[in-house]
């Protein structure tokens, strides 16, 4: 399926003031795409604009948190408002809390609820029938290898998260098989990105797991755009995180329970 007439299509990339977001936002601008930027926080995602308009691609700049079970539909509108078509939708918006269930704030566990699970599926119904109507259309969902291995005391709600990111994105491709909308699933492992040096934890960080099991964001956002563009339903990059997730569905509970437990205790020290 071939990009859309217009001059540019548009991705819209949420969480894409940083990290595995803002590498996306290169990628898609490199391969000829616009983009609507949205985050919490306008400054970085000014600066990436800046950094895109270099390559040939506008970017328009909506800020907002998606916590706020209001957001989608304003995101929406927002985008309908200034005339704009959202050929692609990236989620890629999400975070996590390792401090353990009962130590985390509940509304924390609100957000991330509402973050990474109701605002995809509620983006993806609000962007997906205009993609089927046009005959074209890209979704990319970034889930994570957490997805696939067993559950994890710490960041307990983390990993059930994307599980359930992963499977409704499968369902969704399925289900738009034939229509030119592609849906694809991404799930990177441990990804190292300019967090980690902006507060001065990558020496921390990089040591808390061996090296092999690190990525950079350029090499997971490329790995992504590629299995979408290809339509797979879901991707994971790096051939040690594939062996794991692999694994991970052979071993016995107790075993694989055994293996990932110690997994938020060792991020916590970080």
């Amino acid at each position: 399926m071939s990009l859309p007439s217009r001059p540019r299509p548009v991705a819209l990339i949420t969480g894409a003031s940083a990290g595995i977001g803002a590498a996306l936002a290169r990628v898609y601008a490199e391969k000829g795409w616009d983009l609507i930027l949205t985050a919490r926080r306008e400054a970085p995602l000014q600066a990436l604009a800046e950094e895109l308009a270099r390559t040939g691609a506008a970017s328009t700049i909506l800020t907002g948190d998606l916590a706020d079970p209001a957001a989608p539909r304003r995101l929406f509108d927002a985008i309908r408002t200034r005339g704009l078509t959202v050929d692609g939708l990236v989620n890629n918006a999400g975070f996590s809390r390792t401090d353990g269930f009962l130590n985390t704030d509940p509304a924390a566990h609100k957000a991330m609820i509402q973050v990474m699970l109701a605002a995809p599926v509620e983006l993806a119904r609000l962007f997906t029938p205009g993609m089927v109507e046009r005959g074209f259309g890209r979704i990319l969902n970034v889930a994570s290898l957490a997805g696939q291995m067993p559950a994890t005391g710490g960041d307990t709600l983390y990993g059930p998260i994307k599980s359930f990111l992963i499977k409704a994105s499968q369902g969704l491709h399925l289900e738009l098989r034939g229509t030119g909308v592609h849906v694809t699933a991404l799930c990177p492992g441990y990804t190292l990105t300019e967090f980690h040096d902006a507060n001065g934890t990558r020496e921390q960080v990089s040591s808390a797991y061996p090296a092999w099991m690190w990525q950079t964001a350029d090499h997971v956002a490329r790995v992504g755009y590629e299995a979408c563009e290809a339509n797979r339903p879901k991707v994971t990059p790096g051939v040690m995180n594939n062996l794991l997730a692999g694994l991970a569905k052979h071993l016995p509970d107790r075993v694989a329970l055994g293996m990932v437990g110690g997994h938020a205790k060792r991020l916590k020290r970080i």
